[in-house]
């Protein structure tokens, strides 16, 4: 009996320290390690080495956008990409707003049955039952823990993949992604799924969404997500093709951690959850440093076989770069005109042989460079397989577009559109008058225009005449980015379902071009116009500039551009000054041997004279050219004042108390027209430049 009590307590003192044990290994060391990418788009190039970070991770994600945007996905309507993504062996992903691009039947049959994975989203349902589409949700037990993935998927799905694909023949939306309430919607389901996961045991909540994180695309982005739910760990975000790592504040201000890895595979995201519930994190480059898995590569190359002699056959040449980037290498084809814009505009325009095309710069995807042109260089171009259409639409219909189209600018917009056959000038100090709905469809105007000065063929704008406009059936019969003043019931439709819209641009380039792009696309063509596209919206002098542009005290230096950082010249200076006041015609021509009687600056002198701003720099010069300095500027507008009476002494060590112009920089520091150039200095001789001047100018005259 005592043998058997004995045992007894052997046995559980055993089964104690074994529990210990098993407790001390998973709560000291045993990390849990996420590897997760987005926002691929088809860049088969470097799977390899995310294989080899796969190897040493627990879970491999994918936040969308995989399967579209060049060659291996268009020609396989994205199975290639997801046969790749089955051989890495990847755990779950969300869909992106692009996984739709070929059909939501597609879609469907890649998530059901080519995918050896689970596609998850909480807020994708059917509108008729309310019954989700994918699930919710999905936990994986790991090293003890419970981790539950939640997906979410961008509302912009509707507008940035094609809207007719949640339609039903009567055009009517079949379904919902949660897009109501200005961002309550999908609050909500995204509230409801991580309690959901809790309620199931999960330890854990890692949200792996679609969102992103440009201001453009809020209320839906993944920081107001976060900010408006609790309960979720970390987010794992693509779709804004962002490089981020950093905590943001939920609901109930705690920190969740926030990744996403840029776009193409260019970094690949490492997220450790510790044992203590802390979690980080960061962005892996998948350069040199990491070695590519041999056998995953081995796999690629007999997909890329599977499409490469199609891809690399040559179908025209370009002598000139043709680029959607700017210098630095941002996009620019979203927010202004490119030359590879204008190409594919007038590639529209002239295979339907419309008045006017428009082509959304989302829809114009990769540059090509100078030399042969491949099949893939054009599917890169445009990988979306969309249909050319030629309709009539009336010009009110076209402003509106216009209108819709810049409703963002200066920031990206894969709406923005490009241009053939009109000129258009966007002012983006004007705030959008545009509004949408909660699908972020257009609905109306609302205010003053920011687009002006449109043009059909040099020609004004008529909002009553019918125009003939070609584009593609995304944006003209769908109503894709939210152009829905156009949509299969505004339109009459000439020419339906012409050509693809890569074989547009071949046909463009070999047919009307002879088989080669020119000089005459060296650069953008000057369709559009930003008021002031070298203006930004950090610049302090920002709010001065468009102040004087929609005053009419300046035009700029033509092509919208204002030039801050140039050297004012003395002519230049009274012209502003003169444009200011308002014009005033003067009493007497000039008199000055170096003012001709019709140079433009000629009547602002001679105001400048009679006003007792100044006496020229002798008897008989003015010196229109001469650049104007920082005294001679403030001394100016003091003149303009009616030189009134100075006692305080300068506030500037740079500034002697006899200078000449001493008087007025002081009245210009008293009066907050200037505080100088910092640490105490005025720099009285060095030259005034533009956006100094207006600022000056802007400061003497905020009270009007």
């Amino acid at each position: 009996m005592r043998k058997s009590k004995f045992l007894s307590l052997l046995l559980t003192v055993v089964m104690v320290l074994s529990s210990m044990t098993a407790i001390f290994a998973t709560s000291e060391g045993e990390d849990i390690v996420i590897i997760s990418v987005n926002d691929t788009h088809c860049a088969y190039e470097g799977y390899e080495k995310v294989a080899t970070l796969a190897k040493e991770a627990d879970l491999l994600v994918d936040a969308g956008d995989a399967i579209q945007g060049g060659t291996i996905g268009t020609l396989s309507k994205g199975s290639y990409i997801v046969d790749i993504m089955n051989e890495l062996k990847f755990d779950i992903a969300v869909p992106g707003n692009h996984e739709f691009d070929y059909g939501m039947d597609n879609f469907l049959d890649i998530a059901n049955k080519q995918a050896k994975f689970p596609y998850v989203c909480c807020n994708f349902t059917e509108l008729a039952t309310g019954n989700p589409v994918l699930d919710a949700y999905k936990i994986f037990e790991i090293k003890g823990k419970k981790v539950a993935i939640v997906g979410i998927c961008t509302p912009e799905t509707f507008t940035k993949s094609t809207p007719t694909f949640f339609q039903n023949d009567k055009g009517e939306y079949i379904y919902s992604f949660a897009e109501g309430g200005d961002g309550k919607d999908l609050y909500e389901a995204t509230q409801k799924a991580v309690d959901a996961a809790r309620k199931d045991g999960a330890d854990y909540v890692v949200a792996l969404a679609h969102l992103g994180v440009d201001p453009s695309s809020e209320p839906w982005t993944s920081k107001n997500v976060i900010e408006n739910t609790t309960g979720i760990d970390a987010l794992i975000d693509g779709h804004s093709h962002s490089v981020v790592s950093e905590n943001v504040k939920n609901k109930d201000v705690k920190d969740v951690y926030l990744l996403q890895s840029g776009t193409k595979l260019k970094n690949a995201g490492k997220l450790v959850i510790k044992a203590d519930g802390t979690v980080s994190g960061e962005n892996v480059e998948l350069g040199e440093n990491v070695k590519a898995d041999e056998a995953v590569l081995a796999f690629i190359g007999g997909v890329v076989d599977r499409f490469k002699a199609l891809a690399e056959t040559v179908v025209a040449k370009t002598k000139v770069k043709l680029t959607i980037k700017n210098p630095d290498g941002s996009r620019a084809v979203r927010n202004k005109e490119t030359n590879l814009g204008d190409l594919c505009a007038d590639a529209y325009r002239t295979q339907l042989e419309a008045d006017v095309a428009i082509v959304n710069g989302g829809g114009v995807r990769a540059d090509i460079a100078a030399g042969d042109i491949t099949y893939d260089d054009i599917i890169n171009v445009h990988p979306f397989g969309n249909m050319a259409c030629l309709v009539e639409v009336t010009g009110q219909q076209i402003l509106d577009a216009l209108e819709h189209g810049a409703r963002s600018n200066p920031a990206e917009s894969g709406g923005f559109l490009q241009v053939s056959g009109l000129t258009y000038t966007i002012n983006k100090s004007i705030p959008s008058p545009v509004q949408v709905n909660d699908k972020k469809e257009f609905v109306s105007v609302d205010g003053p225009r920011r687009v002006s000065d449109v043009k059909v063929g040099g020609v004004d704008i008529d909002p009553a005449k019918t125009y003939k406009l070609a584009s593609h059936d995304y944006m003209l019969k769908s109503g894709g980015d939210g152009y829905a003043m156009f949509g299969a019931k505004n339109i009459n439709i000439l020419r339906d379902g012409v050509l693809v819209d890569n074989q547009v641009l071949i046909n463009y380039i070999v047919d009307t071009l002879g088989g080669v792009v020119g000089e005459e696309y060296a650069e953008a063509q000057g369709r559009i116009t930003i008021i002031f596209e070298d203006i930004k919206d950090e610049d302090y002098f920002k709010d001065a500039v468009y102040w004087a542009y929609n005053k009419g005290v300046t035009t700029g230096k033509g092509r919208g551009k204002f030039g801050p950082e140039d050297e004012c010249t003395r002519a230049q200076m009274v012209t502003l000054m003169w444009n200011a006041a308002g014009k005033p015609e003067p009493t007497k021509e000039v008199t000055f041997k170096d003012v001709s009687k019709d140079a433009y600056y000629a009547k602002a002198v001679a105001w400048a004279v009679e006003k007792g701003i100044t006496k020229g720099t002798s008897a008989d010069k003015f010196s229109p050219d001469a650049t104007v300095s920082r005294a001679q500027a403030v001394q100016f507008l003091y003149n303009e004042a009616g030189t009134p009476e100075q006692t305080k002494a300068p506030a500037f060590n740079d500034l002697a108390n006899n200078a000449w112009y001493k008087d007025a920089v002081v009245w210009a520091t008293e009066s907050k027209i200037t505080s100088g150039t910092g640490a105490g200095t005025f720099s009285p001789d060095k030259a005034c430049l533009r956006a100094q001047i207006v600022q000056f100018i802007y400061n003497a005259n905020k009270a009007d």
